[in-house]
């Protein structure tokens, strides 16, 4: 059903965790890296991801060892852009922003072929609007059980729309309807995802998030195992940190704080993990050779997020 894949497509805010526990989902970190927490001790998949691209990573598990080396070594020739024969930290964050980058416009071109149904290069509201919801919206959902969740849902997809939207005129521009998919990633739409949040979380709809929803939103006490000593810790941080003004609640501003943690170039942050992690020498420099050395990491890790990469050499950068 087109209505239940377009719903799904657009949870932008089910953010991938970085280099934090699973619980901290709410956190925006650019383009997202990986749909992994970043957590060496349960496997290297972000950094596999981060390296190769999301989707590309998909189907490196699927050739064999000799098709990996061959693979790797076209990836590897790439990244060393000034043909040194090594890989630099200036050349792999430069690599994965352009992954991150090649991310978002392959989800935009995805998504822009469903929504463009007169094909004049550019998205209307009402556009969007029928097609995502279709005949529902004659009925006005009374065919759904769950008609409240996507009356708001429609209430959301349009107010985010319209912030979308700059020049106001309803219709939205590829860059436009980039926003409005990837609002984590333009400044002006970042309000947005702080007010999507609020609303998540705030079950007693008083525009705050108190402890017990903040706590809520990853754990209920329903979850088998007991509490986890996590959930003692993120009591603390709530009190401590996230509640600056130790009124007991997160506004708007403390939430953006928490989930829009200022600059920290989280690319650069992995660039710098996939070196220390494969530098076998030290040198601050990555081969070929101790990239093969460290083919397990490559494999089973988001440093090579690799797997489903297209490596064609038509592929240009």
């Amino acid at each position: 059903m087109m209505l239940l894949r377009t719903l799904a497509s657009l949870c932008v805010l089910a953010a991938a965790a970085f280099a934090v526990p699973a619980q901290e989902k709410r956190i925006h970190h650019q383009a997202d890296l990986s749909d992994h927490a970043h957590d060496d001790s349960d496997g290297f998949q972000y950094d596999h991801e981060a390296f190769l691209g999301k989707e590309e990573a998909k189907t490196f598990d699927q050739l064999t060892p000799e098709e990996s080396k061959d693979k790797l070594a076209k990836i590897v020739e790439r990244i060393d852009m000034d043909k040194d024969g090594y890989i630099s930290h200036a050349e792999l964050h430069y690599w994965i922003k352009h992954r991150q980058r090649r991310y978002i416009e392959e989800n935009v071109n995805k998504h822009w072929k469903d929504y463009d149904k007169n094909q004049d290069g550019k998205i209307g509201w009402e556009e969007y609007k029928n097609t995502t919801y279709g005949y529902y919206l004659d009925e006005e959902f009374d065919d759904l059980d769950n008609k409240a969740t996507y009356k708001s849902m429609l209430t959301r997809d349009e107010r985010r729309f319209k912030r979308a939207d700059r020049d106001a005129d309803g219709i939205a521009t590829r860059e436009e309807f980039t926003a409005f998919l990837h609002p984590e990633e333009y400044d002006h739409m970042k309000d947005v995802v702080v007010q999507e949040t609020v609303e998540d979380i705030d079950k007693n709809g008083d525009g705050k998030i108190d402890l017990a929803e903040y706590i809520g939103d990853m754990y209920t006490s329903e979850d088998a195992g007991g509490e986890p000593d996590w959930v003692q810790t993120e009591k603390k941080h709530f009190s401590e940190f996230r509640d600056a003004n130790k009124d007991g609640h997160l506004d708007a501003d403390e939430v953006a704080h928490w989930i829009l943690p200022g600059e920290v170039d989280h690319t650069d942050n992995e660039a710098k993990h996939l070196i220390y992690e494969t530098d076998t020498d030290k040198d601050g420099l990555l081969t070929l050779s101790e990239l093969l050395d460290k083919m397990d990491y490559v494999m089973t890790s988001t440093i090579t997020d690799y797997g489903g990469m297209r490596v064609e050499e038509h592929d240009e950068l």
